[in-house]
């Protein structure tokens, strides 16, 4: 179909910025930074997402403090020296025509952990000090740990937790200075914001804990401080995870319907819908859920908050993305594991939707070629991805 046509290629506005199309690159650890610093790994890494198509192109979770880390591979914004790097990644995305956004998150009781492909994914040790990555103290709501064997964490003072909410606003301002986009903040998985809000682990009984309203505080006080240091214009994000994945009792689907319209209140403009990983990996909790299986949560936080919501999840193509835009289910699509096995998921997806025939939205050094070779692929019998035209 045109590219007129295509929900999945047309732009989306929210305050003074134009998303070019409705395609995001979803979040994942890389665990590439070096002291918290990105490198040119990560240029590279956030790059080819840009030359891919991707109109928004999202970093993995940010932490606002040292200890906010995952592991000792996840980058941070606590400090000045730490925005030229990621400026030179964002005017590079802007290059080629896409937005550049970032994800400001802490990982609460999550942190202090190894890389996910070492020592499954488990907690530092002391054994690990000797190469240099010695476990640190981890913080959250109560002083209990995510699962036997873990550390137990530090339960913050309402102190801690002002300045905890004032680094997630002195991020922001790093933000702005780098020339980001869009802030999602990390209010999903289990990390510090979304510890706070279940039941199952918040069981406190100052103004941050009780009920849903003392639960959803830290997150709210988190969205108006970046509110505040953070332009008018530019738009703000929120990933949650829908349902918890804790079991009964947990933080529901209900929940974040009411979640999402304070959010909307304090001034966040669209909601991300994940799920799980309140205790283990969001990622290997999932693995058995179908195709789209988080979809359902985006649309019913889009029409019961009366929002705009991002779906991920298991969207494997094109036709399936444009469906759900095309149903009103959800607003964006972000795109994750996909897009590891395809970085150029986004121009794939309008050849497979007919939008791009001619490769006019590629990059010209690659365009250029990609559109000479069709008719030599018309030749050989083949569609212009190079697969075998039918009869």
């Amino acid at each position: 179909m045109p590219a007129t046509e295509c929900a999945l290629f047309s732009p989306f506005k929210i305050r003074d910025t134009i998303f070019p199309n409705r395609i995001v690159l979803a979040p994942m650890m890389q665990c590439k930074a070096v002291d918290g610093n990105m490198t040119d790994w990560h240029f590279v890494h956030y790059g080819k997402f840009a030359l891919g198509g991707f109109g928004t192109v999202l970093t993995e979770a940010v932490a606002v403090e040292p200890r906010g880390r995952i592991s000792y591979g996840c980058p941070g914004l606590w400090s000045d020296d730490q925005v030229p790097m990621m400026r030179r990644i964002v005017d590079f995305v802007h290059s080629q025509g896409s937005l550049a956004a970032i994800q400001l998150g802490h990982s609460g009781r999550k942190g202090s952990s190894h890389r996910p492909w070492e020592a499954s994914y488990g907690p530092l040790r002391q054994a690990d000090a000797l190469p240099g990555e010695e476990p640190w103290p981890l913080v959250g709501p109560v002083a209990v740990p995510i699962d036997e064997g873990y550390p137990t964490p530090h339960a913050l003072t309402t102190a801690e937790l002002h300045d905890i909410v004032r680094k997630f606003g002195e991020a922001a301002r790093r933000a702005d200075e780098a020339g980001f986009d869009m802030i999602e903040i990390h209010g999903a998985h289990g990390y510090l914001i979304a510890s706070f809000l279940t039941p199952l682990v918040n069981e406190r009984t100052d103004e941050y804990g009780g009920d849903r309203a003392g639960r959803m505080r830290l997150a709210l006080e988190v969205v108006r401080e970046i509110r505040a240091n953070w332009p008018a214009g530019k738009a703000l994000f929120f990933r949650v995870s829908a349902e918890d994945g804790g079991g009964p009792g947990g933080w529901s689907v209900e929940d974040s319907v009411v979640l999402a319209k304070e959010l909307h209140k304090a001034g966040v403009d669209v909601v991300d819908c994940s799920s799980g990983g309140l205790r283990t990996s969001a990622v290997l909790q999932n693995t058995a859920r179908g195709l789209g299986f988080q979809v359902p949560y985006a649309d019913q936080l889009r029409h019961e908050a009366s929002m705009a919501t991002m779906a991920v999840g298991l969207i494997l193509d094109g036709p399936q993305a444009e469906a759900i835009l095309r149903e009103d289910r959800a607003d964006f699509i972000a795109i994750g594991r996909q897009a590891m096995y395809d970085p150029f998921w986004a121009h794939h997806a309008a050849q497979q939707l007919q939008s791009d025939p001619d490769f006019s939205n590629w990059n010209e050094s690659a365009g250029w070629w990609l559109h000479k070779r069709i008719g030599t692929l018309k030749l050989a019998g083949c569609k212009p991805d190079g697969t075998e035209a039918s009869d």
